[in-house]
């Protein structure tokens, strides 16, 4: 049974059966991958018993996802997975291409030149400077395209070069897979921190890889945790296909959440976003901001769409009752 609900201008959806939903495994190996990089540590999780009263939760953690393998985001792991996969298919030198809203982009361009091999990275022109130039400073050349971020994943795919995309699409699937798989470590890294699986799972969503990660985490094995996706009001392409019940693209605005300023999810992870979550919320601007300088107060300097599962919670925490523990993944820290 699916059911949507509009509350004032909120749109928000549930799927209680959800958690009855199973899907393969995620395959073994990536872990041993990413712990074999210089610089690998998990990053830390840490409780929140200030928040955790507010919400009458019994414990609240948050997935410290702002320093990973020397980047200030979680997709150092999808990237380091997918570009050492591809480059065991090409010898010499490659062009890797892709297009990002920021964090991605960053993250192939540097495991790139770690590798040796160059980057071409596409970004849509609502993307802040100093994200584009951040990623230039990894030796990436860099196209500012004007347009959405589905513009800049065009253009990216039309490029000379080896696409690395975290977005797949009927033949383009192998890649953005590998991506998904990268992402696994993080939840791993929660199952040995945590003394039990937690009740609810909260993860911010763009075109929903990581989310897919975090689904094939639970739905692949026998787990009572639920899932819940957030994302932005002006740019809420799961939950507006998740109420239609197939994939819709929408239009696409500013927003301070710009890793996840994306017009259309992923059509390989859209199965996974469609039977495996147990909830979904858009989230506004100020929303969003409350809970990142909530989070900064008590230390966990999230960027904005690390902040957004605290606002989404809050935005949607009556509907799930009575929860023991629960997780929030912060996927990036403060720009």
């Amino acid at each position: 049974m699916i059911r949507t609900t509009r509350t004032l201008s909120r749109m928000k959806f549930s799927r209680p059966e959800a958690r009855s939903w199973r899907c393969p495994p995620a395959p073994t190996g990536v872990r041993d991958f990413h712990a074999g990089l210089p610089g690998y540590a998990p990053t830390p999780l840490t409780a929140l018993p200030a928040l955790a009263a507010e919400l009458g939760i019994g414990r609240l953690f948050v997935k410290d996802e702002s320093s990973r393998l020397g980047l200030p985001a979680f997709k150092a792991l999808g990237a380091s997975w997918a570009v050492h996969r591809v480059l065991e298919r090409h010898s010499g030198q490659v062009t890797l291409t892709t297009a990002t809203d920021g964090n991605h982009g960053r993250a192939v361009a540097r495991m790139a030149r770690l590798r040796g091999q160059h980057a071409h990275v596409f970004v849509p022109h609502t993307v802040p400077e100093p994200a584009i130039e951040a990623i230039r400073a990894e030796n990436a050349q860099v196209t500012v395209v004007e347009g959405t971020y589905d513009d800049a994943v065009a253009r990216a795919a039309e490029a000379d070069g080896v696409l690395v995309q975290d977005m797949g699409w009927p033949g383009y699937e192998e890649v953005p897979a590998w991506i998904v798989e990268g992402y696994g470590t993080l939840c791993h890294e929660i199952d040995e921190q945590l003394d039990s699986e937690p009740d609810l799972v909260v993860v911010p969503v763009g075109v929903g890889s990581f989310a897919q990660a975090v689904i094939t985490h639970y739905r692949g094995r026998d787990s009572r945790t639920r899932l819940l996706a957030v994302e932005p009001d002006s740019a809420a392409c799961v939950l507006e296909s998740l109420k239609a019940g197939e994939l819709r693209t929408v239009p696409t605005g500013d927003t301070i959440m710009a890793g996840l300023n994306c017009g259309t999810p992923s059509a390989t992870s859209w199965p996974y976003l469609l039977n495996g979550l147990d909830a979904a919320v858009a989230i506004s601007e100020s929303e969003c901001t409350k809970a990142m300088q909530d989070l900064h107060a008590q230390n966990v300097h999230s960027g904005p769409c690390g902040a957004a599962p605290l606002a989404g919670l809050r935005a949607i925490r009556a509907d799930f009752g009575q929860l023991d523990t629960v997780v929030l993944i912060s996927t990036e820290g403060r720009p």
